[in-house]
């Protein structure tokens, strides 16, 4: 399997993104990036963006809070006919720092990896155009 088909995503975890006390964000917005990291592999590998079929496994490994930053990687581990075999995982790489000021954060030394999964998307053969 060719290991060029790799994707990165970075961002950080707005205010209104917490859904529980403490400024938790719900799991579910990880699983939300790792659906951006598929649709963006499949247009890599298929010129479409084809479709998430089932996650074989999900791991929720730390709590993400508004106002960490996570950088989300995913890569393509087996192409099928159809079937794209894919892991996924997301690091929490900057948290907030409000006992040392309002504004201050710190960049993590060791990424702390927040959730892992892996999943099967679908692209048709009469979707994909490589």
């Amino acid at each position: 399997m060719n290991n060029d088909y790799e994707a990165k995503i970075r961002l950080r975890i707005s205010a209104h993104e917490a859904h529980y006390a403490g400024n938790l964000v719900d799991g579910a917005r990880m699983l939300g990036l790792f659906g951006d990291l598929a649709t963006e592999l499949l247009i890599q590998l298929d010129g479409d963006e084809g479709l998430f079929r089932a996650y074989s496994s999900v791991e929720f490994l730390a709590p993400v809070y508004a106002g960490d930053f996570i950088e989300a990687v995913g890569k393509i581990t087996k192409v099928g006919n159809t079937s794209r075999n894919m892991e996924f995982e997301a690091r929490k790489v900057i948290i907030p720092k409000p006992d040392a000021g309002e504004t201050a954060a710190e960049l993590l030394k060791d990424p702390i990896i927040v959730c892992k999964a892996v999943g099967t998307c679908v692209t048709p053969l009469e979707s994909q155009r490589y």
